[in-house]
């Protein structure tokens, strides 16, 4: 076990100047109370909590939020209402870990009749007595992470970039119960601020983030009293490696109307190359920082798999007087969001808000991940508006992964137009113990079985079965299955057998190539958000590609300009289409390149 804390506070006046804070009165954002009382007093970060040093392991590893987990934790504070729906349905998936500074009124809480009725008991809930100031577990809470990709589970915590002492030292309340250790990085070289709303990975090394995290360790007055780490981003990226094994971090331009600079109030990772990114109406709000940003990853960076991210669109709902986000922030609009949910193994946790914009976003989240669990929580109206203070699900859970996990990654096929040869799937599977036996699992009619397929380990933790060629107009529903050594299974979807990935088989279709241009299939195809159109210029040229409707109308002009020699790649927004067939069209000179697109 290892000892706290990792925050201490040195008062120039009385420590006791904090006993004035209720935790239910303070939002995601500062009050201007603790700016007022932090001014007045020094910052300094102790090592008396945790280990300093970084984590003596090879091929360090955080996990993805939707790997298996063995704890979700809360602080039970402010909005219990939605506190209690969290634990009634996150108890069903695995043990909920709840601090709580007075833990006899949290049991009664949970076993009486507030929030929607009584827990008939406490099976999988553990309540313990602790201090903290605040509900934001996500930002303040330690993140899971693996030595030697799947081996031993440690913690892993950053100086929280907020005046609150009792919540930056909580996360050793959990490491103690379940005995992890928890590295820390509080101690220079490596000391490091950041916020967990501000943080995502895919599970492989690469993480996403806002600049928020350079602005927080340029060594500058933080504007509530102490100093920021004084890192370069060369620094912050070296100890995301040392300690998370984060190897490519990805950071965006902050959105103007969104005061906490959290990425999880308008994206979420769904997969490793899957983005679910919130949706403005045109030039609304952060819609088109959000949009430069997404142009940004898709031009820039790739996949675990060295392939384009895929982006779906969800709605970012407006208030009820019609109402956006705007300056000056934050007496403006809720930042009402659909990103802001929570995994916890099969279900997922969505906030809501009013049914006109919460069918659309349900239904969105329902076909994206089909087989899971999704529960809508009202974080909009009374008795539990938590969204007026800049926060939802996603902002007041963080989870703590299972030891010894069996980690499988699989890149789902796509449509695709063969016919004729069968279909490779190739699954990563690691155990520490070792992978004994594999099996793919496909059908063509959700009616019937499966039908099962040992796979084959081709090395490197790879293994490969073959979906036998099925006719056009097919769509194969598939999922893989590991087991270890030590006898654990697990399937990836995480929800199979309810759960699946799928791909149709195409018609062919007319790609027209002319002497100096071609297209690659556009993806994804159906298209229902941001789609990707690569194209191939022997030389460079000039011309323009244009959206046409199936009576030849121009719908949207895609671009217009010089297309550079070799391969580039143009994108188009299809939330706003009408369902149907379209037509790509590029033009160079008297010649041009056709292909046709499904709209969703």
């Amino acid at each position: 076990m290892r000892k706290a804390l990792l925050v201490l506070f040195v008062f120039c006046t009385s420590a006791s100047v904090y006993a004035q804070f209720n935790p239910e009165n303070l939002p995601h954002n500062l009050t201007q109370e603790e700016i007022d009382n932090a001014r007045n007093q020094v910052f300094a970060v102790s090592n008396t909590r945790g280990i300093t040093t970084p984590p003596p392991f090879t091929n360090v590893r955080n996990m993805a939020e939707w790997e298996e987990i063995q704890v979700l934790v809360v602080a039970w504070t402010s909005y219990p209402t939605i506190l209690k729906q969290i634990v009634a349905n996150a108890r069903l998936e695995c043990e909920v870990v709840i601090l709580a500074e007075n833990p006899a009124t949290t049991e009664n809480y949970l076993l009486g009749n507030n929030g929607g009725g009584p827990f008939s008991d406490l099976n999988n809930v553990t309540i313990l007595d602790a201090t903290y100031d605040s509900v934001w577990m996500r930002d303040y809470f330690a993140n899971s992470v693996y030595a030697d990709e799947v081996g031993e589970l440690f913690l892993v915590d950053w100086i929280y970039n907020r005046p609150r002492p009792e919540d930056d030292a909580s996360p050793q309340y959990v490491a103690d119960y379940l005995g992890i250790d928890m590295y820390c990085t509080t101690d220079t070289p490596y000391d490091l601020m950041n916020t967990g709303g501000n943080y995502m990975t895919d599970g492989f090394g690469k993480a996403f983030a806002s600049e928020l995290i350079l602005d927080e360790n340029n060594g500058t007055a933080t504007g509530w009293g102490p100093m920021h780490p004084d890192q370069s981003e060369s620094e912050i990226d070296e100890i995301f490696s040392m300690y998370m094994g984060i190897d490519e971090y990805i950071k965006m331009d902050i959105l103007p109307y969104d005061g906490i600079h959290h990425i999880d109030m308008h994206m979420k990772l769904l997969d490793e190359e899957t983005l679910l990114v919130g949706e403005y109406p045109e030039g609304i709000s952060d819609g088109p920082q959000i949009n430069a940003n997404i142009e940004y990853v898709l031009s820039n960076f790739q996949s675990k798999w060295g392939t384009d991210f895929k982006v779906h669109r969800i709605p970012m709902p407006p208030s009820t007087s019609g109402n956006w986000p705007s300056t000056p922030w934050p007496n403006t609009a809720s930042y009402r969001t659909y990103t802001n949910s929570v995994f916890i193994n099969k279900t997922v946790l969505v906030p809501t808000y009013r049914e006109e914009y919460d069918t659309t976003a349900m239904r969105i989240y329902s076909e994206l991940l089909p087989g899971y669990t999704i529960v809508p929580i009202d974080c909009d109206n009374q008795p539990d508006n938590i969204i007026s203070a800049s926060g939802a699900l996603h902002c007041i859970t963080h989870s703590v992964g299972v030891d010894e996990p069996l980690l499988i990654s699989h890149q789902p096929l796509p449509d695709t137009y063969e016919y004729a040869s069968p279909y490779e799937v190739n699954a990563y599977m690691n155990h520490v113990q070792g992978v004994d036996f594999a099996f793919m699992y496909w059908k063509t009619d959700l009616a019937d079985d499966y039908n099962e397929v040992p796979m084959s380990n081709i090395g490197d933790n790879t293994w490969q079965a073959n979906i036998p060629a099925q006719p056009i107009g097919t769509r194969v529903y598939y999922y893989v299955h590991g087991v270890a050594a030590d006898g654990k299974q697990l399937s990836r979807p995480i929800t199979a057998p309810a759960g699946y990935w799928s791909f149709d088989i195409l018609a062919t279709i007319n790609v027209n190539e002319v002497e100096n241009a071609s297209f690659k299939p556009a993806f994804p195809n159906p298209a229902g958000a941001i789609t990707c159109i690569p194209v191939v210029m022997l030389s460079s040229a000039k011309g323009s590609m244009t959206l046409e409707d199936v009576t030849g109308r121009v719908v949207m002009d895609i671009y217009s300009g010089q297309f550079p020699m070799g391969e580039s790649k143009y994108f188009f927004d299809a939330s706003s289409l009408a369902s149907g067939a379209y037509l790509i069209r590029l033009q160079v000179g008297n010649t041009s390149v056709s292909q046709r697109v499904m709209v969703n």
